[in-house]
């Protein structure tokens, strides 16, 4: 397997790229997004620049990190721009000096500003604006990448079994997410792979709501969403957690969320659309007559970003392929009353499927506080 410093790992992607320059009849490639960045280098510092060309490639950072670079990019040729020249500034300088007469750059990360000064420093370049050619690669992971989320899926689910063994009806949302975010960097993550998620009775309706100081025991169950990030790569899990009597209308809803979940899962295999795996899980809330109370997609991917290429939802027409790794999770929310929602990780592989989180979600094996 190969490791996060072996260049030959990298350039390998930076191929891959290259590639498709060569399709596009790019001879230099402009990557501003970070985590692409760290994806073509292997380089996880920020405020930085990668220029590809046909033949080479040039960090363009400063000298924060001059010997990061050395340790983390061996072999890596940079570019460390001097006191008071910007990021856009230091790769003008570059592509004038390497001559490149066509470049891409990324819509999605350069800001219109930062391209407007981009094409008045060098008006001679022909700019060509791309969506997503490093995030498609990035879609579909490899050995290395699967074990680091596989990493991060263990550190969440530890951190969570932990908190979990100790909550108590006096503790707050942010007392619950503070303690989550701390187990996860005592075992071993470099933080939370975003900000967690508590929500009590009412508030797990605010798909993101943000915890406040209000009670777990104030009312009968609580919504937690969370995830770990490894160092590079991250999880992303969501439980629900009866605190009290588990009535009927929460029991409904529970129950049809888990139903919609598994079939969303049984569904995921190679070959199908993220539209066809959507469809699975909304179809389930539907029939149960509570389909406007599903609003958002099924799921997303993960790996660099906590949110990522594929998509799972309503006519997105991406074809699952193996070695993705996408997170399920339908919700029900029901304004004043509260939401459920159940979300795990799901690698597709060659012959189906695997679900890399294993927190019990069964209704008769989640117990009360």
């Amino acid at each position: 397997m190969m490791t996060k410093h072996d260049p030959a790992y990298f350039n390998e992607r930076r191929e891959k790229l290259r590639r498709r320059m060569k399709r596009e009849q790019l001879v230099g490639f402009l990557v501003s997004k970070p985590e692409n960045v760290t994806y073509l280098t292997g380089f996880s510092g920020e405020d930085s620049y990668l220029l590809v060309t046909l033949d080479h490639a040039i960090l363009i950072s400063d000298s924060r990190f001059t010997e990061q670079i050395r340790e983390e990019c061996p072999g890596l040729e940079a570019y460390i721009r001097p006191g008071g020249v910007s990021l856009v500034q230091a790769a003008a300088r570059l592509i004038k000096k390497t001559k490149l007469s066509t470049v891409g750059v990324e819509a999605g990360s350069l800001s219109v500003a930062s391209f407007g000064k981009l094409q008045d420093a060098v008006n001679r370049v022909e700019f060509a604006k791309t969506e997503n050619w490093i995030e498609e690669h990035r879609a579909i992971k490899d050995k290395e990448e699967l074990q680091r989320i596989r990493t991060a899926v263990t550190i969440a689910q530890r951190a969570f079994q932990a908190v979990r063994a100790t909550l108590r009806p006096d503790q707050s949302e942010k007392e619950v997410a503070d303690l989550l975010d701390h187990q996860m960097r005592l075992l071993g993550a470099r933080r939370s792979a975003f900000p967690t998620i508590v929500g009590v009775g009412p508030r797990a309706a605010l798909p993101h709501v943000i915890p406040t100081s209000k009670k777990i025991g104030e009312d009968v169950f609580v919504l937690v969403d969370w995830g770990a990030d490894e160092g590079w790569y991250k999880s992303d899990l969501t439980r629900v957690i009866p605190t009290g009597r588990i009535a009927p209308k929460f029991a409904k809803v529970y129950t049809t969320v888990l139903k919609a979940q598994k079939a969303a899962i049984d569904a995921i295999r190679p070959g199908v659309t993220a539209e066809d795996v959507d469809r699975a899980a909304r179809q389930v809330i539907e029939e149960a007559g509570l389909g406007r109370l599903f609003g958002h997609g099924l799921g997303h991917g993960v790996g660099l970003e906590i949110h990522e290429l594929p998509r799972l939802g309503p006519k997105v027409q991406t074809v699952l392929r193996p070695g993705m790794v996408v997170t399920v999770e339908p919700g029900i929310y029901i304004p004043n009353w509260g939401g459920v929602r159940l979300e795990d990780d799901v690698l597709v592989t060659r012959d189906g499927h695997e679900v890399l989180t294993s927190l019990p979600k069964e209704l008769d094996e989640v117990s009360t506080l």
